[in-house]
């Protein structure tokens, strides 16, 4: 109860679970929140509960921190990959091998200076996708919410038959916690079906989310091929599928695997027709959106109008720095929003939902939106991870509409559990 209280003030706080707040403040102390409101109401309930701040102003807006759904911060030393510009998955697959086996990484050192770059963009929390066992500890080391997803890649049958279990079991007790630990079937062209089908059952017999790329790659589109009783062929892969001309997207695939549901969020999702976004909604399954990943690649935008307007829960996540320019998680915000208003969608509400995307979203994808940890959100009680932005207005939907469509690098000021860890606030 004597622990020291922060009061971080702006011209504008933007809570996300509740109305934006101008000449804000929210008070902080343990690491949780404390009182959000107009600041003269904070100073004034601290003080009548006998309580002394510290002030921390910061001339601009601020919200919850980020959170980057879907990255890989062990590949932050790849950028050079990301330089290219691609003719699909395939194509950009190919660099992405020549730069990975080339060898000399040092997978901890990347993961890490991608933890930084991150918490340098407003980003305090990620759903981490991790392959080499040196980049497992970046979340951790870093103080950083989300989770750890260790990543199963690229087993046959045999593989996962021949003590894959096991292996598994004992590669995701290795990963250091906090935050949470997750398991990423890394996607349905590249696991058969018998570590589909199990992958997902040992993530839940231990309580830990899942997390998969899905209708990334143009193969996954399952529209104009023809319809079969794909299930009595008793596929081993959803590859060998599709060289059948089986008419069914990697979405409806994996469903009918058991790999979807509210513990489970999907990556990408570009290449979903309306039947699969049904079923993504019946199931509670998110999606992170990486658009500018997607650029580099050579794909398709994906459909955020549809995703909108038919109510999909959505995040955002920069992907690695092998095929996104950056860590910045509002550059890929700004993406949506052109593609969103492109693709049709007028409503008055985009600016809001997509910064909702951007932090309780993401909580949300990575189960992290509710309970005591709670994250993505600027509440009593929640993680005192906040994000501070210069903007050039005072008028909070101007403010809001700004940080939005043109919050890339504009990130001043990161407190991560409370703590300050960069800015130029007086």
């Amino acid at each position: 109860m004597n622990a020291p209280v922060t009061l971080f003030s702006a011209d504008i706080i933007l809570p996300v679970t509740g109305p934006p707040v101008r000449d804000g403040a929210v008070a902080v102390r343990d690491g949780r929140i404390l009182h959000v409101g107009e600041r003269s109401w904070v100073r004034e309930t601290l003080h009548d509960r006998g309580l002394e701040s510290e002030e921390r102003h910061l001339s601009g807006v601020l919200v919850p921190g980020l959170v980057n759904a879907h990255t890989h911060l062990q590949y932050t030393g790849m950028a050079s990959v990301a330089t290219g510009r691609y003719h699909g998955f395939d194509d950009w697959g190919d660099a992405f091998d020549a730069a990975y086996g080339a060898g000399g990484h040092d997978w901890g050192a990347a993961a890490a200076d991608g933890a930084r770059r991150s918490l340098a963009a407003g980003v305090t929390a990620a759903a981490d996708v991790v392959t080499d066992p040196a980049a497992a500890s970046a979340l951790h080391d870093a103080g950083m919410h989300g989770a750890a997803y260790w990543e199963v890649y690229g087993l046959n049958n045999a593989d996962w038959g021949d003590g894959g279990r096991d292996r598994l079991v004992a590669q995701l007790a290795a990963v250091p916690t906090p935050p949470a630990v997750g398991v990423s079937p890394h996607a349905p062209y590249s696991l058969e079906i018998t570590p589909l089908l199990e992958v997902p059952d040992v993530a839940r017999e231990h309580g830990l989310r899942l997390h998969i790329h899905l209708a990334e790659a143009h193969m996954e589109n399952g529209d104009g091929l023809a319809a079969v009783d794909w299930q009595a062929q008793r596929p081993e892969s959803f590859r060998a599928l599709r060289g059948r001309g089986v008419g069914i997207s990697s979405t409806e695939f994996v469903d009918h695997l058991g790999v979807l549901g509210p513990d489970c969020h999907i990556a990408h999702g570009v290449y979903v027709n309306a039947k699969d976004r049904a079923l993504l909604r019946a199931r509670g399954t998110s999606v992170a959106l990486c658009p500018r990943s997607n650029e580099v690649i050579g794909l398709d935008m994906p459909p955020v109008a549809a995703y909108l307007a038919e109510g999909n829960a959505i995040a955002v996540g920069t992907d690695s720095l092998a095929s996104s320019p950056s860590l910045d998680l509002m550059a890929d915000v700004a993406a949506l929003y052109r593609i969103a208003r492109q693709q049709g969608y007028a409503e008055a509400d985009l600016h809001a939902r997509l910064l909702q995307a951007a932090t309780l979203g993401g909580a949300t994808a990575v189960g992290a939106h509710a309970g005591p940890a709670r994250i993505g959100q600027l509440a009593v009680g929640a993680a005192a991870d906040l994000a501070g932005f210069e903007v050039d207005t005072v008028d909070t939907a101007d403010a809001l509409a700004e940080l939005v469509e043109a919050g890339e690098g504009r990130c001043v000021m990161t407190v991560l559990s409370g703590r300050q860890l960069s800015g130029n606030s007086a």
